[in-house]
């Protein structure tokens, strides 16, 4: 994409329902045909809609232009929760339409995702039974450590290599957090065991999987029947049983057609994220299936262990507010790197 499409898409997400007008004089440059042009290969590429004919034609992103339009995390969050402009309503839409068709990896994307994967295959098989099982653990530790930090657990990640390898809990600590931690492991362990499980997600399997990671916990079990909110947005779930179903279902059937594992492993992460459908455990539950889809398919699983919780949570706030996958992409591309050149 040139700078003057990039200048063009942020002129607009800014100022919606710009005429060519409005944004050959905001751009500054080029002469107005050559934005006409640009802005036509916008329309055309699925970028841009138009709206309305001839000098009336006003143009607005399209809803595959909001998904990976880049956004700054600080000046986004500068703004308190009432100022943010938001989607505030579950998009069934995103799940059905947007996602369905689309490339969620850039074509360099896709290949430095495909190299990492060739390196970690090519590691793999010289490694003994013995090493591979020695730096799965050590990755299910650290995924366990990591996932139940960003829910508030409180174990350090020494205290965690302690509890999950000698059953040896922390003093003062609250049981609760070492049942998280148990419970994750149980889950890992359950995945390895049964690698197929998630092939092809259903929604009995993804209830398991949470079945597991809220055992001993008071967090009730099933899709949930009633309202729930979520800290630090407006955003408002589903509140609906049936249609908090119906967008699992949508959710399955979508991963289940695509082809490329790392859209399926994504998907997974944020989806089950987005849709919110038990009263606790919702991103645990997502970052374990997510996993299971790259461990199925014999990629490299991601333990998450070096990305801050605070980033993670406004990443995951991004995709529910703006259904923007821009920065939670990143986060996935980034991890699954450190994964390959850490633990293989």
């Amino acid at each position: 994409m040139g700078r003057i499409d990039t200048e063009i898409l942020n002129f607009i997400k800014n100022h919606p329902s710009s005429s060519s007008g409005e944004i050959h004089e905001a751009i500054g440059k080029g002469s107005f045909a050559t934005i006409k042009r640009a802005i036509a290969a916008l329309v055309e590429g699925g970028q841009l809609l138009a709206q309305g004919q001839t000098r009336a034609t006003r143009y607005v992103l399209s809803p595959v232009s909001q998904l990976f339009s880049p956004i700054d995390m600080v000046i986004y969050f500068e703004k308190e929760i009432d100022e943010r402009e938001i989607k505030d309503g579950f998009n069934f839409q995103l799940i059905t339409e947007v996602l369905r068709d689309v490339n969620l990896f850039t074509v360099d994307e896709t290949a430095q995702l495909q190299q990492l994967q060739e390196e970690f295959l090519d590691n793999v098989s010289h490694m003994t039974s013995a090493a591979y099982n020695k730096e799965m653990e050590r990755l299910a530790i650290d995924l366990s450590w990591k996932s139940s930090q960003i829910e508030g657990n409180t174990y350090s990640l020494l205290e965690t290599e302690r509890l999950l390898k000698d059953k040896e809990t922390a003093a003062g600590k609250p049981k609760d957090d070492a049942t998280m931690l148990l419970n994750h492991k149980e889950a890992l362990n359950f995945i390895i065991e049964n690698p197929d499980y998630v092939v092809p997600l259903t929604i009995a399997r993804v209830e398991d999987i949470h079945s597991i990671l809220i055992k001993d916990l008071e967090v009730e079990r099933n899709i949930r029947q009633r309202r729930m909110g979520i800290s630090g947005t407006n955003y408002k779930p589903l509140d609906n049983e049936h249609q908090i179903r119906e967008a699992l279902e949508d959710m399955c059937l979508l991963i289940n057609r695509k082809n490329n594992v790392f859209e399926k492993s994504l998907l997974a992460l944020v989806l089950l994220s987005y849709i919110q459908a038990f009263n606790d455990g919702n991103k645990r539950t997502a970052r374990i299936v997510s996993n299971a889809i790259l461990i199925a398919n014999q990629h490299c699983p991601i333990s998450f262990r070096t990305i801050d919780s605070v980033e993670y949570k406004k990443a995951m706030l991004i995709f529910y507010e703006q259904n923007n996958i821009s920065v939670f992409k990143k986060i996935f591309i980034e991890q699954f790197k450190f994964a390959v050149n850490t633990y293989f």
